[in-house]
């Protein structure tokens, strides 16, 4: 499951707030705009998740990319970059 936190930062990038644990109850809103909802916060949830694994899948659909057209194995660049 997606932290509250990471929806926070997805949604409101820039605002101000502080959060004790990952439950709604622990948010404390430090921002002059409206504190969201309880309910719009879990709303988007799914949709954040979903942005995440895109952005991690379209990260490893590069490096893999990369490797390919490096002609080494990703063992191989391990060993060159350790």
């Amino acid at each position: 499951m997606t932290t509250l936190d990471r929806v926070l930062n997805s949604l409101y990038p820039g605002a101000e707030w502080s959060l004790d644990g990952d439950t709604y109850e622990g948010l404390i809103w430090h921002t002059d705009t409206p504190k969201p909802t309880e309910e719009e916060l879990e709303a988007a949830r799914e949709t954040v998740a979903a942005e995440i694994e895109a952005q991690q899948n379209a990260t490893e659909e590069l490096k893999a990319a990369i490797v390919a057209r490096l002609g080494l194995t990703v063992e191989e660049l391990k060993l060159i970059l350790e």
